[in-house]
């Protein structure tokens, strides 16, 4: 009895060795598997910089006004389509003027929607002492050298308004597209609504190029 209680606690032994020589070997291939604590530390002071970097670019390019668009100020509304004003070169005071792309107003000739497509554009700019931004498209100038802008004020498209509120007409000017299909949507809400030109009891009968065409 006595041999046989000592063979189980042999076997024992035996066993306990063999299986804290199995663990030992995992733990030390599972530590080997681990990073380089100074590996490890390099690697993530890479992303941190690369981070911080990253996020200097996007406050850059989000401080800095795009190309295509610069602000100006309104020296006189000429039209419902059409504005004088300055800041645009570098001669601060020259005057200069600006076409509203995709606008096509009445002639202030075709009395009385001319004059109420110029009036309702000067109510839009508003205060002259507060600038206007000026967006560009594709072409920046029309043939005879009138810069060719989206103009916005106070987070309005006021091209898109004076559209929208039956004063002028929606004309496609290729390759000046970006806001087309708004523009467009906008020609059909006066429409339905019978706003200004599309008013059905005192409607505009002939277009703007049909007007000026007949009466040069």
């Amino acid at each position: 009895m006595q041999t046989r209680g000592a063979g189980r606690e042999v076997a024992r032994r035996v066993s306990l060795r063999a299986n804290f020589g199995v663990q030992g070997e995992t733990n030390t291939m599972l530590y080997s598997l681990l990073p380089n604590p100074q590996f490890l530390k390099n690697w993530l002071w890479k992303i941190a910089i690369l981070a911080c970097l990253l996020l200097l670019v996007g406050c850059q390019a989000k401080n800095q006004p795009a190309s295509n668009q610069t602000q100006v100020r309104v020296a006189r509304v000429v039209t419902g389509q059409t504005l004088e004003v300055v800041g645009m070169a570098e001669q601060p005071t020259l005057i200069s003027q600006v076409r509203l792309i995709g606008v096509d107003a009445p002639d202030l000739r075709q009395y009385p929607w001319g004059e109420d497509s110029k009036e309702l554009l000067e109510k839009l700019v508003g205060n002259l002492e507060k600038p206007v931004l000026l967006e560009f498209d594709v072409e920046a100038k029309d043939k005879i050298g009138r810069n060719l802008a989206y103009v916005w004020k106070d987070n309005q498209l006021l091209n898109e308004q004076v559209i929208k509120q039956g004063y002028a007409l929606f004309v496609e000017r290729s390759p000046n597209l970006k806001y087309n299909q708004r523009l467009d949507r906008a020609q059909q809400w006066a429409r339905i609504m019978g706003k200004g030109i599309w008013n059905p009891e005192k409607p505009m009968r002939q277009t703007p190029a049909e007007f000026r065409r007949l009466n040069r």
